[in-house]
């Protein structure tokens, strides 16, 4: 099967900001002017809008959101449901907190903390089984582009930490190539659509139509000023941003670049 025959147009986009290690209470005010742009119709109602904050504000974020489109992530879960993991929190303690999603094997987490694609996959999977959706992050690193194996990185992170129970409802994927993230470099428009396409193809041969229909974010350095051009690539389905998601009015910059159908 080919990506262009493996791919189903429409999926609804998802425009995801990822706070990081970033924000206090005082900050939330970004996330309100977020909310009630979503909410007075600013926003389309064609496209999903998310905030991942830290672990701190995710209850507080969940209050503020209660009743409008704004969705509430996090950025990390234990794979056990409960136990002696002091500093670790389970996806059923941030589904209780309100978070409906979480971002699983981001490149900071697999390279700060030595994440294997196994404990991607696990973490997850306690996603799934929590009731949330999981974010699965892949992408490759500068040295691994230069040396070609950006598809065989790709391919070998998505058999690694995809959970084989993983649908189109519950699961997303973002490729966020690990040499884009914070520095302001982004792979040119025809080097995404090369692997977007290939993670559509290659999602399609594991999960058959739940990966033809599974949304596929591109991340790294998304700005307003470049967001246009990365959201119209071929089998990308909205973004995982940084940096710019801190600010209201950059976050909806980006939403608003977000073309539907």
């Amino acid at each position: 099967m080919t990506a262009s025959t493996a791919y189903q147009a429409p999926i609804r986009p998802l425009i995801a900001g990822n706070w990081k290690m970033n924000g206090l209470k005082a900050d939330l005010a970004e996330a309100a002017a977020v909310r009630d742009a979503i909410v007075s119709g600013q926003v389309s109602h064609g496209i999903d809008v998310m905030i991942c904050p830290p672990a701190t504000l995710i209850s507080a974020l969940a209050e503020l959101a209660d009743g409008s489109r704004l969705a509430v992530g996090a950025q990390d879960c234990h794979w056990l449901p409960s136990g002696a993991h002091t500093g670790d929190i389970s996806a059923e303690m941030l589904h209780d907190a309100g978070a409906t999603a979480v971002i699983v094997g981001h490149s900071e987490r697999r390279a700060d903390h030595g994440e294997l694609d196994r404990i991607v996959k696990a973490k997850a999977e306690a996603a799934l089984r929590a009731g949330i959706s999981a974010i699965i992050c892949i992408g490759e690193t500068a040295g691994q582009r230069r040396a070609g194996l950006t598809l065989d990185v790709v391919a070998r992170q998505l058999s690694g930490s995809v959970p084989e129970a993983s649908t189109a409802a519950d699961t997303i994927i973002a490729y966020e190539p690990v040499w884009a993230i914070g520095t302001g470099l982004t792979p040119t428009v025809d080097e995404v659509a090369e692997v977007h396409a290939f993670i559509r193809t290659r999602l399609s041969d594991l999960l058959g139509q739940q990966g033809r229909e599974m949304r596929v974010l591109y991340g790294g350095s998304v700005k307003p000023s470049n967001a246009a051009e990365l959201l119209a690539v071929p089998h990308v389905n909205g973004a995982l941003v940084g940096g710019a998601s801190l600010k209201a009015k950059d976050l909806l910059g980006i939403v608003a670049a977000c073309k539907v159908g």
